[in-house]
């Protein structure tokens, strides 16, 4: 005998396919959500990677700073060393000069001149003093010029005094002012001559000459 079904199977059947798609809805949800937080995590992971690498480099940046910083220090005691050293250098140089300098001043000085002053302003020397003639002033500035140490002489001014009749010795009849600047001729040491206790920075600024016997003018 044949069985006929009278159930609404259309309705169940709809019923199951509906079913089966929120079920798979549910599913691709849940996959989406994974899937996202997934992605947030590894972005997240690369984001906390790249920011510990960043404190990482800045780290590192400020310790290359305070080195840097450390370097630019040295570099300046490095040239106040050298500028130290080049002014020792330089007074060692001037110490053997200035021995000659009076050395030179002594032997060029002629009879019926001498020196009242001697001034020094750099590399140029100024000296006063007393002459007999301008004759013996000239001869004084051959002198100088025929000096190793001295050079270009320059005769300021030759003046008369007012009553030479007065004067008791006859090199004063003129006063005169000489320029003349300081040389160094080649292949001389830095310390020629010199005593090793002597002051290098000594003056040699208005150093006053006192003139020779006047019995020995000619």
């Amino acid at each position: 005998m044949a069985r006929i079904n009278l159930l609404p199977w259309r309705e169940q059947r709809r019923k199951a396919r509906e079913k089966e798609f929120f079920a798979m809805l549910g599913a691709a949800a849940g996959a989406a959500v994974l899937s996202f937080l997934g992605l947030m995590l590894y972005f997240g992971g690369q984001i906390d990677g790249q920011l510990e690498r960043n404190a990482y480099l800045e780290r590192e940046i400020a310790q290359l700073d305070v080195k840097i910083k450390e370097i630019e220090e040295l570099d300046q005691t490095r040239e106040r060393l050298l500028s130290r050293k080049k002014a020792i250098e330089e007074l060692q140089a001037d110490r053997a000069r200035m021995v000659h300098l009076f050395d030179e001043l002594v032997r060029t000085v002629p009879d019926g001149v001498y020196l009242r002053t001697v001034k020094q302003a750099g590399e140029v020397l100024t000296l006063e003093g007393n002459a007999e003639s301008n004759t013996r002033v000239a001869t004084y500035m051959r002198s100088l010029e025929a000096s190793e140490w001295l050079e270009n002489p320059d005769l300021g001014i030759v003046q008369t005094q007012a009553d030479p009749s007065k004067e008791a010795d006859p090199r004063n009849r003129y006063a005169f002012i000489l320029r003349i600047t300081l040389s160094k001729p080649k292949g001389q040491g830095t310390d020629d001559g010199l005593d090793a206790g002597a002051d290098p920075t000594a003056p040699a600024s208005a150093t006053p000459i006192p003139p020779p016997p006047s019995g020995g003018a000619t």
